[in-house]
């Protein structure tokens, strides 16, 4: 009996101790302490890029140019890789010419860019389709009474020769002047204009009514000179002040700049306008002349109607590349300017050997 209470004792006393002992949890190690932290060293404020800063030295030599030279001179350089751009009169409006060759080419190879055309796309150019001034496609024609040539060959007769017929066959490829000003527009190409072609351009200027039979020879010539002096001198003066195919050196630097970015068309259009306007053979005493040895050059001319002692409309615009891959976008324009033609080069070439001469300075 005793040895049974004292089991029951013993088993009580068990179970109360397992119901009341407090239950044991694991206690979280302590972390190991932190290692030391690495000091960093603060680097050294950043210099100012070159590519920001514009030489003070060529901002000068641009201005002394601009201010020397008689008559009405628009001069831009930008850094195309950089952030500055640099120059006189850059913001107005001067008559671009054959300048406006370099809008014509783009709306085409975007319509190639888009597949609506090809490079190899062949356009008719008749009699019907001449245009005057310089026009060397004028001797095929004469010769053939129709020809035929892919868009890839007036594209370099267009850029490398200014032919005016050439570019007017691209322009009537592309769907007209409506479509380059549309262009324009649409990549945000400002404070350029592209007129109503060349033929239409020219005859406004002159105050001649055009005629087909104008596109003959030298008939254009001689229908101007029927026209009363005062009459051409108001018509010229007017053109001049707010040229319908005016563009600024400001704005042409700028789609100059973003065409070789390649930010206007694919790369392999960017590149064959590119190599094409390497190939220039109009101009060569004009800013190529004063290119330094060594860097490349790619360009385009445009030359406007003269009055003398009056001429307008004398032009070079281009990329210059140095031997370190440095690019710069220059536009010369003279408006108008009583100069001889050695004066204007000697001033293109002065604004060109200006930029290689401060390059990296």
């Amino acid at each position: 009996m005793f040895a049974r209470t004292l089991i029951l004792f013993l088993a009580t006393a068990s179970l109360a101790a397992c119901v009341s002992a407090p239950r044991q949890m694991a206690q979280p190690q302590p972390a190991p302490p932190p290692a030391p932290a690495r000091v960093q060293p603060v680097p050294p404020p950043l210099a100012p890029r070159a590519t920001n800063v514009a030489p003070q030295g060529l901002r000068d030599d641009l201005q002394a140019l601009w201010r020397a030279f008689p008559g009405k001179t628009g001069i831009a350089v930008r850094r195309i890789d950089g952030d500055w751009v640099i120059g006189q009169r850059g913001g107005e409006l001067f008559p671009q010419q054959s300048v406006s060759k370099l809008w014509v080419t783009m709306a085409v190879l975007e319509k190639v860019d888009r597949g609506e055309l090809s490079l190899d796309t062949e356009v008719t150019i008749t009699r019907d389709d001449l245009t005057l001034f310089h026009q060397p496609l004028a001797a095929r024609v004469a010769r053939e009474g129709t020809v035929r040539a892919t868009v890839r060959t007036l594209i370099n007769e267009a850029l490398t020769a200014s032919d005016n017929s050439a570019n007017d066959a691209l322009l009537r490829t592309a769907g007209g002047p409506n479509v380059v000003n549309d262009f324009l527009r649409r990549k945000g190409l400002s404070n350029i204009r592209f007129g109503p072609g060349e033929r239409l351009l020219q005859s406004g200027i002159a105050g001649v009514q055009w005629r087909q039979e104008l596109s003959a020879g030298r008939a254009f010539q001689a229908a101007r000179e029927r026209v009363p002096l005062d009459q051409r001198r108001n018509l010229l003066a007017a053109y001049v002040a707010n040229p319908i195919d005016g563009a600024s050196p400001e704005g042409i630097v700028d789609a100059l700049a973003r065409l070789a970015r390649g930010e206007l068309l694919s790369q392999a259009s960017t590149q064959l306008m590119l190599d094409t306007l390497g190939r220039t053979r109009s101009g060569p005493n004009r800013l190529k002349a004063g290119v330094p040895a060594g860097w490349q050059f790619l360009h385009k001319t445009g030359t406007g109607q003269d009055l003398p002692p009056v001429s307008t409309g004398y032009n070079d615009v281009g990329i210059m590349t140095a031997p370190d891959g440095t690019r710069y976008a220059v536009a010369v324009m003279l408006g108008e300017t009583t100069a001889g033609i050695p004066a204007r080069m000697q001033l293109m070439q002065a604004v060109s050997r200006a930029v290689g001469r401060w390059h990296q300075r």
